[in-house]
Formats: structure tokens, C-alpha cells, sequence
């Protein structure tokens, strides 16, 4: 009888996360978890915006404490690659009347031709939406806020957790038949 308690006694130092390989399999699983949220956040942000903008969406697994996050990335410079510029209005290029007939700026250009991750402020842009704009052409709109990545990411880590849940009973119980 005292050799299966303390058999079992340490078993259960094993199960713990203070142990160091329990840790890292606890971590794996996190990490497996967060990445799925992360896919699935990115499949549903595919039909907000063109030019790869869902690759904005990032995920991070934490490494003092057990636990992760989603988040839209926030970059201040171009990284990634040029996307070519799409056409100029066909108006414009025949001189009838309508259509564009100012030339575009070179920051037009620039924001044209973002891709990938480097788009994420236009996700920043349907997240919290913006002001009225007022130009010396005339009024330019403003773009409702959606709140569209709380809600989606809240849902994904919800599912996240189920499964980090399911994963990590399956991970004890076979810890704990070895």
C-alpha cells in the first residue's frame, strides 16, 4: 500500500506546472489553442478588406505567465512588399466629363499600394471607425465604427478555452497512465 501512494505521490509532482516538462506541454497547448483563435479571426477578417489585410492579426503566447492574446498589429513603417497600383478612373484617362479629374498625390499612391500586415490600419479604421473629414472639395465622409474585433476575438478565445480545456484533461489523464 505504501509503495502505490507513493507512486501516485509522484505522479502528481509530475501534474504539476511547477514541474518544468509539464510546463512546456501546458505552453504547447496554449500555444496550439491561441493560433487556431488566430486563423480563425484571420478567415472571418478576409472579407473586411482586400490586399491581405487579415494578416494583420497577430497572436502572442506569453512566456512568464501562462496565457496569450489577439491583436491587430500596429505598425509604424512600410515593412512588407508593393502591391501594384490599381487603374486610374478610365474617365480620367479619356477626358470626358465626371470620373476623377484631380491626379493622384504621391500619398495616395503610398496608401494604395500597402499590403498584408502593413494594412492593419484599415482594420484599426472599421475597429473604432472616424471622424467627419471636411476638405476644401467638400465633405469625405467617415467611416462607422463596427467593433467588429472585440466581438469575433472574444468568441474565438471563447472557443479557445474549451479546447485548452479539453486538451489539457487529455494531457493529465495521459500523463497519468504512463
Amino acid at each position: 500500500m505504501a509503495q502505490v501512494t507513493v507512486e501516485n505521490n509522484a505522479k502528481l509532482e509530475q501534474l504539476l506546472l511547477s514541474h518544468p516538462e509539464m510546463e512546456k506541454k501546458v505552453r504547447k497547448i496554449i500555444r496550439q489553442v491561441i493560433r487556431g483563435a488566430q486563423s480563425g479571426m484571420q478567415r472571418q477578417a478576409s472579407s473586411l478588406s482586400t490586399k491581405q489585410a487579415y494578416q494583420a492579426i497577430s497572436s502572442a503566447v506569453y512566456k512568464k505567465v501562462l496565457g496569450g492574446n489577439l491583436n491587430i498589429i500596429s505598425k509604424n513603417r512600410r515593412a512588407g512588399n508593393r502591391a501594384p497600383l490599381p487603374p486610374e478612373s478610365a474617365r480620367k484617362q479619356s477626358k470626358e466629363r465626371g470620373g476623377n479629374r484631380l491626379p493622384r498625390t504621391s500619398r495616395t499612391e503610398d496608401l494604395l499600394t500597402y499590403q498584408g500586415a502593413d494594412r492593419g490600419f484599415i482594420l484599426r479604421f472599421l475597429e473604432y471607425g472616424t471622424v467627419n473629414r471636411e476638405s476644401r472639395y467638400g465633405n469625405r465622409g467617415s467611416i462607422a465604427a463596427r467593433s467588429w474585433f472585440g466581438d469575433m476575438s472574444h468568441r474565438e478565445l471563447q472557443h479557445a478555452a474549451e479546447q485548452f480545456e479539453l486538451l489539457l484533461d487529455e494531457l493529465i489523464e495521459k500523463e497519468f497512465n504512463q
